[in-house]
C-alpha cells in the first residue's frame, strides 16, 4: 500500500497527525484552546489513523514549524518581510507555498509599518499630535511599544491619551486612513470597509501593565478623579487571579495569611495546575492537603462564585501592594521597598 502523502491530508487530518507526533502531554495542552466541536472532529480523525509513517509525521511537523515562522515574521514586519526571510531560508518556491497557505487568514493591521519603528523615534514624531490621534496609533501598536511611548509623553498628555484609549470603541476606516496619510505612510493593502475594533479598557490595561510604576500611579489617580467607574474597571483588570503565580514566594505567603481559606478553595476550582501548584508550594504539607480536600468536598460550583472569590483575593493583593508589603513587577521593572 503506497504511503500517504502530505498533500492527501486535509486540515483536520494534519492537526490529528501533529497531535499524535507531539505526544499525549503536549496534545492535551493544545486541545484546551479548541472548541468542543473542533476537539470532537480532530479526535475522530486521530481514531481513523491506523498507522502514520514517521516520514509523514516529519512532513507535518516541518509544515507546522514553517507556518509558525511565517506568522512570526509577518507580525514583525509584514507579508513582504516574511516572504523575503523565507525565500532566503527556504527558497522562492517554498516561501510562496507557505505564504499562500497563510493568505486566507493574513490580515495586515493598520499602522503595521510602525511596528518596525523605534519607539523613541516614533515618540518624537507623534508627541505633538492631538491626544485622540496618539491614542488611535497606540491602540494599534504592540503593548510593549505603546507603553514606552505613553511613558515618554508629558504627564497631562499621558492621562488624556490613556482616557481616550480606554473609552475608544470603534473607529471608521476613513479616519484611520486619514491618520495614516498624515503620517505620510501608506499601507500595502486597503482597510476593509467594516469598522475596526481598537482601543478599549483592555488595550489600556495591557499598556499600563508595561509602564513604570510612577506613570501607572499618575494615570490611575487622575482617572479616579475624572472617571471613578472607569478607573475601578481598569484596576480590576490590571491584575487577574491567575497572575498570582508571578508573585515571589514571600509575597504569596503573605497573601495566604491575609485571605479566607474558603475563598481560596473556591478560587482554585477554575485555574490551571500551574497556579494551584504555585499556591500549594507556599503552604505547609498539611495545609495544602486540607485545602485540596476542601476543594474535593465542595463539588460543582457556580462560575460566578469562583470569579467573586478570585476578585476578593485580587482586592487583597492590590491592597497589600498599595501598602508596600508586596511587589507586583510590571514591564520588567524591579522595585525595592
Amino acid at each position: 500500500m503506497p504511503r500517504r502523502a502530505l498533500s492527501d491530508l486535509n486540515g483536520r487530518q494534519k492537526v490529528a497527525v501533529l497531535l499524535i507526533a507531539l505526544g499525549q502531554q503536549l496534545s492535551v495542552e493544545v486541545l484546551k484552546h479548541l472548541s468542543e466541536e473542533e476537539i470532537e472532529s480532530i479526535t475522530l480523525e486521530i481514531a481513523n489513523f491506523q498507522k502514520i509513517e514517521p516520514e509523514l509525521q516529519e512532513e507535518v511537523l516541518e509544515e507546522f514549524y514553517n507556518m509558525l515562522l511565517a506568522q512570526r515574521y509577518i507580525s514583525l514586519g509584514g507579508v513582504g518581510y516574511a516572504r523575503d526571510v523565507l525565500e532566503r531560508a527556504l527558497g522562492s518556491g517554498k516561501a510562496d507555498e507557505i505564504i499562500s497557505k497563510l493568505s486566507s487568514f493574513i490580515k495586515v493591521s493598520p499602522f503595521d509599518f510602525l511596528k518596525r519603528t523605534d519607539p523613541q523615534q516614533l515618540l518624537a514624531f507623534i508627541q505633538n499630535e492631538h491626544p485622540q490621534t496618539i491614542a488611535l496609533i497606540l491602540s494599534y501598536l504592540p503593548p510593549e511599544s505603546a507603553s514606552q511611548i505613553l511613558s515618554g509623553l508629558p504627564p497631562e498628555t499621558q492621562v488624556e491619551v490613556a482616557r481616550r484609549i480606554a473609552t475608544m470603541d470603534r473607529t471608521s476606516p476613513d479616519v484611520v486612513r486619514e491618520v495614516e496619510r498624515v503620517m505620510e505612510k501608506k499601507l500595502s493593502t486597503l482597510l476593509e470597509t467594516e469598522f475596526s475594533q481598537v482601543g478599549g479598557i483592555q488595550a489600556l490595561v495591557e499598556v499600563l501593565n508595561r509602564v513604570d510604576r510612577g506613570t501607572e500611579r499618575l494615570i490611575l489617580e487622575s482617572l479616579e478623579d475624572q472617571d471613578p467607574e472607569l478607573a475601578e474597571e481598569v484596576k480590576k483588570r490590571m491584575f487577574v487571579f491567575e497572575d498570582i503565580r508571578l508573585l515571589d514566594d514571600r509575597s504569596i505567603q503573605l497573601v495566604l495569611r491575609e485571605i479566607d481559606m474558603k475563598d481560596l478553595a473556591l478560587a482554585l476550582k477554575a485555574v490551571s495546575d500551574d497556579v494551584k501548584n504555585r499556591i500549594f508550594k507556599n503552604m505547609s504539607q498539611r495545609a495544602a492537603q486540607t485545602l485540596q480536600e476542601d476543594m474535593e468536598y465542595m463539588g460543582p460550583v457556580r462560575l460566578k462564585d469562583v470569579e467573586d472569590a478570585q476578585q476578593r483575593i485580587v482586592a487583597t493583593i492590590r491592597r497589600l501592594e498599595e501598602e508596600g508589603q508586596i511587589i507586583i513587577a510590571r514591564g520588567g521593572e524591579v522595585e525595592f521597598v
